[in-house]
């Protein structure tokens, strides 16, 4: 009875430590603001806005305004967070859509694309 106790615990301990490989592993593979930005079914920033210091960027818009040097034009990042939120509580006539109050963009999503934008 001890043996298939002590064989029942390893068992469920070597399933503990693949679930955490797997967590560990998923995390890993955690999606960056640079590809929410670029994801047409996400950001899709590029449709809309410059991004010249992106090689690796097919194309970019030219309808909005570049995103060059976004840490002097905001230089409180929690404005630019909120540009990305709701643009219209800004500019009720902006064609940015609203990707934090139409659900377009997870919390965390946004978090990213802020941080990610902010640096360029």
């Amino acid at each position: 009875m001890r043996k298939l106790h002590q064989l029942i615990t390893a068992c469920a301990l070597g399933a503990i430590t693949l679930t955490g490989s797997a967590l560990a592993a998923d995390a890993a593979k955690e999606t960056t603001g640079k590809q929410i930005a670029y994801d047409r079914s996400k950001g899709n920033c590029l449709a809309c806005h410059g991004m010249p210091t992106q090689p690796d960027a097919e194309a970019t818009g030219t309808y909005g305004p570049p995103l060059i040097a976004m840490s002097a034009r905001y230089p409180d990042k929690a404005k630019l967070r909120a540009q990305i939120w709701d643009a219209t509580a800004f500019n009720p006539n902006t064609s940015m859509p609203p990707f934090g109050k139409h659900q377009v963009m997870t919390e965390q999503e946004i978090d990213k694309v802020t941080d990610f934008i902010y640096g360029l």
